[in-house]
């Protein structure tokens, strides 16, 4: 569960594409220094934008590499597949490498 949340807003969804496009849709109205937009993992900060920096950020060791598999199986598989995996996807253990295939 991804939690969006600013100034005056916040909402929950189910997937991570879902959540990351809310995200990118507030960041123009982040104006101020001060403004951030940021997404929740079960509580823990996983991204963040302000405009204090160019780009936006992912908190924490690794979470950009499983947030881009989880992308990856939001975009390959239905939307209840996506729902029903995790952050792993069937018979990959955490710090194993997922081979996607190209073609």
């Amino acid at each position: 569960m991804f939690r969006v949340m600013t100034k005056g807003f916040s909402q929950d969804y189910d997937r991570w594409t879902d959540a990351l496009d809310q995200a990118n849709s507030l960041v123009p109205k982040c104006k101020s220094l001060f403004n951030e937009v940021r997404i929740l993992e079960k509580g823990q900060l996983i991204w963040s934008y302000s405009r204090m920096y160019k780009y936006p950020m992912y908190i924490g060791a690794g979470v950009y590499d499983r947030l881009a598999r989880r992308f990856v199986l939001e975009n390959t598989l239905t939307p209840d597949q996506a729902l029903e995996s995790e952050t792993e996807p069937d018979g990959v253990e955490s710090g194993e490498q997922l081979e996607i295939p190209l073609d």
